[in-house]
């Protein structure tokens, strides 16, 4: 089977965007078509200003959220990224690969870095380096493919970059990943800024739908979603990025066709309203696994420490090989006493 890897930051609430353009997928499709790996990346929710007690509250939500979503212990290994040293360990031997302008070239580290500045903040180093670990979170596993949003094409191409460099100069150490993309609705956007993503790590606001909100609050956001000029409603996702927005959340939320479904209304807020409850009944079943697992807290426990130790059995190999293969010297073994004297 192939290899999979995927990750999500604990750097805010999951939303509907995570959902729907990862998750589910997650579920659906690539726990049972590959041997795969998900990781709660909490390490990179270090590269910015934050409370270590948020970290970790939500680390431990988002763990809860991904079984709620589907995610099967007996199918994957779910874990946090900081419970496998072998994510630190092989990160530094990657950074003696990569290059100072490869990282500089980021656009996400542009853009954080550029907000981090406007806000009078000083700019982390692990922000400009984060990307390496990334990419050694990937390449650890020995990882075929890796499930992203178009934002994070770019990291998986530095991924595939620095494994190539490495396999070149030290001998073949890593499989070479490739990015995968879900077909439909990989970029949900926010319902007020249509052409910015529905980020988690965003302010809370009324454009960005949280997995754990109340139907009435999700039908509230939905309705006041930001539509376009004029009352015709097709789908065009460049002309009229609202209703393109609502048109691809209704469509991945039914397994509709949003081209297609341009063509059913004759009105915005009859589509706001057949938005707002599939976006209701699609979250309703996540919501009411995560009541049950928020209750069995000792069971979500077991299944991060059972992921952690399958996943540092897979990686410590790999990230052995790659030590040796750079010119680490090896650790001396203890000595073997005789039984017998």
């Amino acid at each position: 089977m192939k290899r999979v890897f995927s990750g999500v930051k604990p750097t805010g609430h999951l939303t509907l965007g995570n959902y729907l353009g990862a998750m589910r997928q997650w579920a659906a499709v690539d726990q049972h078509r590959a041997d795969a790996l998900f990781c709660v990346v909490d390490l990179h929710a270090l590269t910015v200003h934050h409370d270590p007690a948020r970290v970790r509250r939500l680390s431990r939500q988002t763990a809860t959220l991904l079984l709620a979503a589907g995610l099967d212990p007996q199918l994957c290994t779910l874990f946090v990224q900081s419970h496998v040293d072998e994510h630190a360990r092989l990160s530094y031997l990657l950074e003696c690969v990569a290059t100072d302008g490869e990282m500089r070239r980021m656009i996400q580290y542009r853009e954080k870095a550029a907000r981090e500045r406007e806000r009078g903040g000083s700019v982390r180093l692990s922000l400009l380096t984060y990307p390496v670990l990334m990419a050694a979170d990937i390449l650890a596993y020995g990882t075929d493919e890796v499930p992203v949003g178009h934002d994070q094409t770019q990291h998986v191409e530095l991924t595939r970059d620095l494994a190539l460099r490495f396999n070149q100069r030290y001998g073949q150490a890593f499989v070479v990943p490739r990015a995968t993309h879900p077909p439909v609705a990989a970029r949900v956007m926010n319902l007020q800024e249509p052409t910015s993503k529905m980020g988690k790590s965003d302010d809370a606001g009324p454009g960005i739908v949280y997995l754990l909100d109340e139907p009435d609050v999700v039908r509230k956001k939905v309705m006041r979603a930001v539509t376009d000029s004029g009352r015709e409603v097709v789908y065009d996702r460049e002309g009229r990025p609202g209703v393109a927005n609502l048109l691809e959340i209704l469509a991945a939320c039914t397994g509709g066709n949003p081209e297609a479904l341009g063509g059913v209304y004759e009105s915005y807020g009859s589509l706001k309203r057949d938005t707002a409850e599939a976006v209701v009944e699609v979250l309703r079943p996540v919501q009411a696994r995560h009541k049950e697992l928020c209750a069995d807290p000792v069971y979500v426990e077991g299944v991060l420490r059972e992921g952690a130790e399958k996943a540092r059995a897979m990686a410590r190999p790999v990230v052995d090989a790659a030590y040796r293969a750079i010119g680490l010297l090896p650790p001396v073994a203890e000595p073997v006493l005789n039984a017998v004297r």
